[in-house]
């Protein structure tokens, strides 16, 4: 079966922004528009169709990556059937909390739409999901929302995108009028004013450009093409000699320029207005990529060991990669799958390269939010799901049984907060280590483990809020009753000084005995850099069966820590010499040889207790802003910078997350209710050495 859109019209584009930008108020006007829904969703009232969990419905806000495949026409095309594009969005959450839903989607997509508040403009949220753009190099245009709110300014919005994040932003359309009289946008390519008529403003006007407005029109569209021009010595040259320039020259060197990330268009508007919606439906097909407008997927041929790449292309061998998976009640475990290379009918085997295993491919789904279509067969560029498979997790890699694959995998932050949580029954035991494993394989930063100490489950995730939706799903939908006690800050251990020590284990016990002898060099890293473990054994001193016993044993030592008993992290562990005995020696001996040395060995290399710090903006009315900074310098916080937002103070700062528990009750009183801040992980740091002590103790007791 033919493909139905060429791999030219095809788009797989993320929704991003900081939480309450309005992205999936974007994403419900998009399905409006281009006829996948009859209705307007609306997240206030709990009706929107990308926010289907009940939790999202209850609290207003998107937990989990939802993902949907509609069909447009831009409006400078011919209204032809061979001019319809297929577009693939994901709408991602904003909350901090859930930032694996935004970095596992970004993965997989070739170009996104970051959302911006046009009172608020760059948000904190907005520069972690620009960095995750950024770190998988993907093409992206800005919209600038809610242009009809109190206090939006379009031009601050657009100054604080260029100062905080890129100098590259170029905007193509401007606001008529703003706040209460915010009407519509002039495009700066077609030089026409746009209005948005009808009940729901799905029908775009074009008109001439208000008088008032001309002269500033002009101002904005000079400047655009003085960047545009910048990019195409053809162009640049029509510019300068004032000959008459298309809009379809101008679009195909500004879509060259985005996708080469040399410069991000910015648009305008109000989604909640119904207002410049279809022209942002425009610029996805004008200015992002196609899958074919991008380099080819590299990976690690299964073979050979080597570096390979797989063009995209329907007639490469098959290669996808595993970047969600989620529960469904009626289905059991979803696995979403983005085709990379070649193409797929159900019923078919795929090799999932990653864990060596041949399987079936009974079912093919194409998702809308939460419902799904079962369809034959997939191609390049499709972002689709499949039911049914056994052992397969977030970072797999589907691939062609003759010419096998490795993709890179998604890399995931660590959780920063625990909480214990303790079953009431006996059967809500077993049920809850059912619901823990499912949450887990949906969720890479959520973990749970067993404290060795008191035999408790603990859970591990990305904050209070994380940790809480994860405990209502358990209750709701695996029916466990759980109590849970206070959240905890997940610590961890580190060393400062490079250090050698040996560990030798022996055991006579009359038959066969117990010997392992091995001498680790250990070494601090960088913050975050994480843990390695070098082999560098010559000449069959240590023979090789015993040395992945050794790295076991050393990466338990720091899973159990030396200190206060949290994990060790950022180290770099060589094993260099050792002995072992021709009866003897064994894997178990040589594993205990290892803690042993690892152990004794962090005790002399200066012993460090890390906690996380998180980065926070409050926002406040001018009047407490002594109470506010002087709360803050209270819980240790360092003030970065603080500015002017209208009416209000904003304070941009560093904060222990250990001080911030409770924080939005403070905050509630301290401003009489009117104050609100938002908060994300930044880095991990060293705790002082009187809290370091009180932590210690504490773990004693």
């Amino acid at each position: 079966m033919p493909r139905k859109y060429p791999l030219e019209k095809t788009r797989d584009i993320g929704i991003i922004a900081h939480i309450d930008a309005g992205k999936t108020t974007v994403t419900e006007r998009i399905l409006f528009y281009t006829g996948i829904s009859h209705k307007m969703g609306e997240v206030h009232t709990g009706e929107a169709i990308m926010d289907w969990m009940a939790q999202e419905k209850e609290r207003g806000i998107t937990i989990t990556s939802a993902a949907t495949s509609l069909y447009w026409m831009p409006r400078g095309l011919a209204q032809e059937k061979d001019n319809e594009y297929q577009i693939n969005i994901i709408d991602t959450p904003g909350h901090i909390d859930f930032t694996a839903e935004v970095q596992r989607s970004l993965r997989v997509l070739d170009g996104a739409v970051v959302i911006f508040d046009g009172v608020a403009g760059v948000e904190p949220q907005s520069e972690t999901v620009w960095r995750q753009a950024d770190m998988y190099k993907v093409p992206r245009i800005c919209f600038i929302n809610k242009m009809d709110r109190i206090g939006a300014s379009f031009e601050a919005s657009l100054e604080s995108i260029q100062q905080k994040l890129t100098k590259n932003a170029v905007p193509v359309q401007i606001p008529i009028g703003v706040e209460d009289g915010f009407e519509g946008t002039i495009d700066l390519i077609t030089q026409k004013a746009l209005y948005f008529e009808g009940d729901f403003g799905q029908d775009v006007v074009e008109k001439e450009i208000p008088e008032n407005y001309k002269e500033k029109a002009q101002e904005y569209r000079e400047k655009m093409m003085e960047k545009i021009a910048a990019e195409d010595s053809k162009l640049l040259e029509d510019y300068l000699n004032k000959k008459d320039i298309s809009s379809e020259q101008i679009r195909e060197v500004l879509r060259k320029a985005t996708l080469e990330y040399k410069l991000i268009p910015v648009f305008c508007g109000s989604a909640l207005k119904n207002k410049s919606i279809q022209p942002l439906l425009d610029a996805v097909c004008y200015y992002l990529p196609s899958p074919q407008d991008l380099p080819p997927v590299k990976g690690i041929d299964v073979k050979t060991g080597q570096e390979t790449s797989r063009k995209p292309d329907d007639s490469e061998p098959f290669s996808a990669l595993v970047f969600k998976i989620a529960t469904d009640p009626y289905v059991g475990s979803l696995n979403y799958f983005r085709v990379y290379s070649g193409h797929l009918k159900k019923g078919s085997f795929v090799f999932n390269s990653t864990t060596q295993e041949k399987q079936r491919i009974g079912r093919i789904l194409r998702m809308h939010s939460n419902s799904r279509t079962e369809i034959d067969e997939v191609f390049t560029g499709d972002i689709v799901a499949t039911v049914g498979l056994k052992g397969v997790s977030t970072g797999h890699t589907f691939s062609d049984l003759a010419k096998p694959i490795v993709l890179e995998k998604v890399i995931f932050p660590e959780p920063v907060i625990s909480i214990r949580i303790n079953p009431e029954t006996k059967a809500d035991q077993e049920k809850m280590a059912m619901a823990l494993r499912k949450l887990a394989e949906e969720d890479p930063t959520f973990q749970v483990r067993e404290d060795l100490e008191t035999g408790e489950t603990i859970m591990s995730g990305m904050g209070e809020l994380h940790l809480d939706i994860l405990e209502d799903r358990m209750k709701r939908e695996f029916k466990v009753n759980a109590a849970t006690g206070k959240p905890q800050v997940a610590y961890k251990e580190t060393i400062s000084d490079e250090i050698e020590a040996e560990g030798k284990y022996i055991r006579q016990s009359g038959g066969r005995g117990q010997y392992g002898h091995v001498f680790l060099r250990i070494k601090p890293k960088k913050r975050g850099e994480g843990f390695e473990f070098h082999n560098k054994i010559k000449g069959g001193i240590i023979p090789q069966e015993f040395i992945p016993a050794v790295r076991k044993g050393v990466e338990e030592a720091m899973t159990k820590g030396v200190l206060a008993g949290y994990p060790m992290v950022d180290m770099d562990v060589t094993l260099y010499h050792g002995s072992f005995h021709e009866v003897d020696s064994s894997d178990i001996a040589f594993k205990i040889a290892a803690i042993q040395a690892l152990q004794e060995g962090s005790k002399k290399a200066g012993l460090l207790l890390l906690e996380p710090i998180m980065k926070i903006e409050v926002i406040i009315p001018e009047e407490f802003f002594g109470d506010i900074t002087g709360d803050l310098n209270r819980r240790r916080g360092v003030i970065k910078e603080t500015k002017d937002r209208g009416e209000l103070k904003v304070i941009d700062g560093q904060v222990a997350l250990s001080e911030m528990f409770g924080y939005a009750v403070s905050l509630r009183s301290l401003t009489q209710g009117r104050g609100t801040f938002t908060m994300e992980f930044d880095h991990y740091d060293k705790i002082p050495d009187n809290i370091t002590q009180e932590i210690i103790e504490g773990k004693r007791r």
